[in-house]
């Protein structure tokens, strides 16, 4: 915990008020795994929970539940102040897994727009992760914003590589594709307990989100900032993984901890508006041909 609190630059206070929450999540996530795991709709609001227009409901999106999203209470322009994503920015990440491994993990924001399943129109973000000169990971993310603020993930396309050629795709989704479900990526409003599903595909994608502090100090690679989001990650898919991740408000994702046991993190290094050349690149290049740095 100390190397924690070294890393992570919280406060005494701020530190035992996460170390609590964080314990308590954790153990409820894990005594609640079995009973969620392969459950369908409405998974934690009781089978009798109606079907939902969330841009219009005040509560977040919730396990298996069906959701029903109106295109027109949708926008590609994203300024969650947690996650700003304007076209053309670029944020770089030194990721490392605590015996050895380490990646460059970079994300672009593309002015590439896509329509996604249920009619919604997403936002396209390139992701790709590159070892030793190699790109290891591909993936095109997808996102739009309701007219509360929320920022919503509405699919992923993504790859794994070996050698150059795709391996897998395991982890593709689309939302109204073989029931796949929207989730939440950032609140409007963040608040201490808010909790929310980031993606439903039973069996396959089943990220579930918790707001566990607003306002902390946080520091990685590109500075040091005072005001910051802090979101727990679990899945009942795997219940004894459990990630933390600080986003600073106008900057977005800034460093992500594994808080199960492990030492791995990932850490924003820099942050800037990308080379045409590239945006062009990333919103246009295949799977499995996105750009590394």
């Amino acid at each position: 915990m100390a190397e924690f609190r070294r890393r992570a630059r919280l406060s005494g206070a701020a530190l035992a008020a996460l170390c609590a929450a964080t314990a308590a999540y954790a153990g409820a996530g894990a005594t609640s795994a079995s009973a969620s795991r392969g459950s369908t709709a409405n998974a934690t609001m009781g089978a009798s929970t109606p079907r939902a227009s969330a841009a219009n409901a005040s509560r977040l999106p919730q396990g298996g539940e069906v959701v029903n999203l109106r295109p027109a209470d949708f926008t590609t322009t994203i300024d969650n102040p947690y996650w700003p994503m304007k076209p053309g920015t670029r944020w770089t990440y030194r990721e490392t897994d605590g015996r050895g491994g380490e990646q460059t993990v970079t994300v672009t924001v593309t002015r590439r727009t896509k329509r996604m399943a249920n009619g919604v129109t997403a936002r396209v973000v390139r992701d790709t992760a590159s070892g030793a000169g190699r790109l290891i990971e591909d993936t095109f993310d997808f996102y739009a914003q309701d007219k509360r603020g929320n920022v919503w993930y509405l699919g992923e396309d993504t790859a794994e590589l070996e050698a150059g050629r795709i391996s897998s795709r395991a982890g593709s989704w689309q939302v109204g594709v073989n029931g796949a479900q929207a989730g939440i990526i950032i609140p409007a409003r963040p608040r201490q307990g808010m909790r929310y599903r980031e993606e439903y595909l039973e069996g396959q994608a089943e990220d579930r989100g918790q707001v566990l502090a607003t306002g902390l100090a946080a520091q990685a690679p590109y500075g040091h900032f005072r005001s910051n989001l802090l979101i727990a990650d679990t899945t009942p898919l795997e219940p004894r993984v459990l990630e933390l991740k600080f986003y600073a408000r106008t900057v977005g994702p800034l460093l992500t901890l594994n808080a199960s046991g492990g030492a791995g993190r990932a850490e924003l290094r820099s942050k800037d508006i990308a080379p045409p050349e590239w945006v062009t690149r990333a919103a246009e290049a295949p799977l499995g041909r996105g750009p590394t740095r």
